[in-house]
């Protein structure tokens, strides 16, 4: 049998090298994004037929090997006698109890052997048949799909604009399963933008922030808006309450220039600055800002896979204050780093998410699609480096509305009706995926 392995940066651009390599019959083994890049191990049609084709008649007749140990090897094993020493013992003081001992204990050893051996073969044999079931869910998912795109055509055309639109392919097939009958295709990407916007959790109003106040710190990779995004909500709460309720803390004490950016902004409203290196002097600056209405934290990025992250998270929770987290998601990041930079900064629970970067975002169903999946509360999104005015409460109907307009370039990004198959055999287990359950269809 042979796996063979393609990487490419898009799910299309690796299907495209699946089917150049081995042809439109190819059986996808995985699909899984690897290192920023998606993987997938595919295996040649004739490489399947060959698994499941019967064995020789020459093989079928030759008996398997027992796993067993028949009782009378041991009723029958002879001990080869041995000359006694000059100081050895006389037979008739020969220790009986010491020879059944030393029996008892081979026999013991070899029962084990052959458990282990039992055991190894059944370990191997229920490999096989995952790696055959794996085989036939994803040959069956194709089949289902091609006889779906042939009776009821409008849920390929929908599938297609979600997928250009940027959301995944699992959550796509998952809304394209739950489509109600009868639906044209105008009526049902209707549905899908009505679904999509029921799933997407927003605050209804600022006051989550501006009238309750409390301590909020923005986290994050590098270069995803967090100091910018900072300076926003600044501005915000200096015009709703004076520079004297709030204060602001940067923990950026790493990169060149980072808290100085903060400062600036912090000399423009009249806000004082304060620079923190460590929890212990975190702890103390939140202590002597206890009377602020509202306390912003500008914290150092550090990428998902830094295992600094954890020690980010525990520092803003251990230090006796109430500091909501507010995580910042790229929204010109794919699905599968956004998912990766989620996972790490989730910790015990975000309070929300800020969605940046979106005037530079060729599409966001990707960034939409990780919100719904892992229940995030959005809070706001952010189109531009103007302060204050780039920064916007996140509506929920326009961010659908917009992730369908601003589909990217399609001679890139669309998949043709031969690809749909192939494409969907790949997401056949999305039914156990416990965020796809959790979406609402109403």
């Amino acid at each position: 049998m042979n796996v063979k392995k393609f990487t490419a940066a898009t799910s299309r651009d690796a299907l495209r090298k699946v089917r150049e390599a081995l042809g439109p019959d190819a059986v996808i083994l995985s699909n899984r994004p690897v290192d920023g890049v998606v993987e997938i191990l595919a295996l040649a049609s004739d490489d399947v037929a060959s698994i499941s084709s019967p064995a020789p008649e020459s093989e079928m007749a030759q008996p398997r090997p027992s796993l067993s140990i028949p009782p009378e090897t041991y009723a029958n094993r002879r001990v080869a006698p041995t000359p006694a020493p000059a100081y050895a013992v006389q037979p008739e003081s020969f220790d009986m109890s010491m020879m059944a001992s030393q029996m008892s204990s081979m026999m013991m050893q070899a029962m084990n052997q052959a458990k282990d051996s039992a055991a190894a073969e059944m370990s191997g044999m229920m490999n096989e048949i995952r790696a055959m079931r794996g085989l036939m869910e994803s040959q069956l998912a194709e089949i289902a799909w091609g006889t779906t795109q042939q009776r009821e055509p409008q849920k390929a055309g929908v599938l297609r604009e979600m997928l250009a639109a940027g959301f995944s392919a699992s959550l796509s097939r998952y809304l394209i399963e739950k489509l109600p009958a009868g639906k044209d295709a105008a009526e049902s990407l209707r549905w899908i933008k009505t679904v999509l916007s029921r799933n997407l959790t927003t605050i209804s109003n600022e006051d989550e922030i501006l009238e309750k106040g409390g301590v909020f710190a923005l986290v994050g990779p590098t270069g995803v808006g967090k100091t910018t995004s900072t300076a926003k909500l600044a501005a915000r709460c200096v015009m709703r309450h004076g520079p004297e309720k709030l204060a602001l803390i940067t923990t950026d004490a790493y990169r060149i220039g980072g808290h100085e950016q903060l400062r600036i902004y912090g000399k423009i409203l009249g806000v004082m600055v304060h620079s923190v290196k460590d929890e212990s002097d975190l702890r103390i600056a939140l202590k002597e800002l206890r009377n602020k209405h509202t306390v912003l934290i500008d914290t150092v990025g550090v990428s998902q896979r830094d295992q600094n992250v954890a020690e980010q998270v525990a520092m803003l929770s251990e230090t006796g204050a109430d500091v909501k987290r507010l995580l910042c998601l790229n929204s010109t990041s794919t699905n599968e780093t956004l998912n990766e930079v989620v996972r790490a900064y989730q910790g015990s629970g975000l309070a929300g998410a800020i969605m940046t970067k979106l005037d530079e975002a060729a599409s966001i169903g990707n960034v939409l699609d990780v919100v719904i999946r892992q229940k995030l509360n959005l809070f706001y999104v952010s189109n531009g480096q103007r302060v204050p005015e780039d920064l916007h409460l996140a509506d929920r109907n326009m961010l659908v509305d917009r992730a369908f307009r601003l589909k990217r370039d399609a001679a890139a990004t669309q998949f043709s009706d031969a690809e749909l198959p192939l494409l969907m055999a790949n997401t056949s287990n999305a039914r156990n995926d416990r965020s796809l359950r959790e979406v609402s269809l109403g």
